[in-house]
């Protein structure tokens, strides 16, 4: 199968443009071809390694995740975090567009960059970012979030493994990305000259603390749309009830 592209173009207040291609394997959506020739030293290992990296310098002597953002980082290196920007997002089944700030930019692409960089603990964002959805409010990151997991839960209790339907594991997997996202904060206080990457790493760690504390508060308020779902009208049944009946 050939790769899956996902297309940023920048159009900066200078007229200066700028095009962003990620490639992604087709088979499992890990982005290739994106390491720099000459990696710095930030994007060592065990520079700032997160304390709960499950990988070793032995086999992994650079860190997949900072590996990836290096060609991002040097690029936004010289600008603002509130420089404006047009930005136009391709992908294989739309184009998205939106006049916005560099750290939201730099924010919306390290969330894409971190969930397919083949890290063990972003790994779990990665159906998100086969449905890249670019500049996406609090709301709308709750909601795929948590149809993400859930789903998920489908695919377990397929497989014969438990489920969890309670959510209780979606906060696990967010305190772990809380404290990725504090080592690449660290990594990149060196690597950066300006603030637009840092920020925008904040940006990202403000909806990893934000989505364990409001999902339950988050969930009753669109609970109204899923209404139909909670009720059986007519000669509607339940998959228990049609199961017992063949």
């Amino acid at each position: 199968m050939e790769n899956i592209r996902i297309e940023y173009r920048l159009k900066f207040t200078d007229n200066k443009q700028e095009i962003i291609q990620l490639d992604f394997d087709a088979n499992n959506f890990e982005l290739v071809s994106n390491y720099p020739s000459n990696p710095p030293d930030w994007t060592n290992l065990d520079f700032h390694q997160c304390p709960h990296c499950p990988l070793s310098v032995n086999t992994h002597p650079g860190c997949p995740l900072t590996l990836h953002l290096v060609n991002l980082v040097n690029l936004f290196d010289s600008i603002s975090s509130y420089d404006k920007i047009y930005v136009e997002v391709i992908t294989e089944e739309r184009c998205v567009s939106q006049n916005t700030t560099a750290q939201r930019c730099v924010s919306s692409l390290m969330g894409l960059i971190i969930a397919s960089s083949g890290c063990p603990h972003t790994a779990f964002l990665r159906p998100m970012a086969r449905f890249h959805l670019p500049f996406a409010s609090e709301e709308e990151t709750i909601y795929r979030v948590t149809s993400m997991y859930l789903l998920a839960q489908y695919f377990r209790h397929k497989n014969g493994i438990k489920s969890d339907f309670e959510l209780c594991g979606l906060e696990q997997i967010y305190d772990n990305l809380q404290v990725t996202n504090k080592a690449i904060a660290e990594r990149l206080k060196i690597a950066s000259r300006n603030d637009a990457s840092i920020n925008a790493i904040i940006i990202l760690d403000m909806f990893a603390k934000a989505i364990p504390s409001v999902i339950d508060e988050s969930l009753e308020e669109i609970r109204y749309l899923f209404i139909p779902y909670l009720t059986n009208h007519g000669n509607q049944k339940n998959a228990g009830d049609s199961e017992r009946e063949q």
